[in-house]
């Protein structure tokens, strides 16, 4: 139409950004809970998968199983693909991603020492080193989960 966005949608749009934060984390975490135990089984499976995911997800499960339902029949994700025994590298990206991001965020989104730092000790070093050395070197800290915490709106 050619028309602005009104001011008063545009604050809507924003409110909702975090909208089930949680609720989408924790699902995740239940994703990557699910299929570790999957891959960590050493001999063929030959028991109830409904049981199996029940118990795997345990430790972050916070609402009510339905019963009757089972995801890994369906959840091809973990099992084709590529992800075997990776999902969880899902939630690891965010927190890196997000830890990251606050340094910028601390000196400045277009500091270009922070730039120049992120591209010296991450992005051109690609696996030459161990991983967490590159990101510790980068970062002066391990990832901590502060940065995404805040980013989902789950700090309260």
């Amino acid at each position: 139409t050619g028309e602005p966005i009104p001011a008063d949608l545009i604050a809507k749009i924003v409110a909702a950004e975090n909208y089930q934060a949680a609720y989408f984390n924790v699902r995740q975490l239940l994703y990557g809970l699910n299929d570790m135990a999957w891959h960590s089984i050493d001999k063929p499976f030959e028991g109830d998968v409904e049981l199996f995911e029940r118990t795997a997800m345990a430790p972050a499960q916070v609402l009510p199983v339905v019963e009757g339902a089972a995801m890994s029949p369906a959840f091809s994700h973990i099992f084709a693909g590529g992800y075997a025994a990776g999902y969880y590298g899902y939630k690891w990206a965010e927190v890196l991603a997000a830890d990251a991001f606050s340094l910028f965020k601390e000196k400045g989104i277009f500091n270009p020492e922070v730039a120049e730092a992120f591209r010296r000790e991450i992005l051109s070093k690609g696996g030459h080193e161990h991983p967490m050395t590159l990101y510790v070197n980068f970062r002066g800290h391990k990832p901590e989960t502060k940065a995404l915490i805040e980013k989902m709106g789950l700090e309260k």
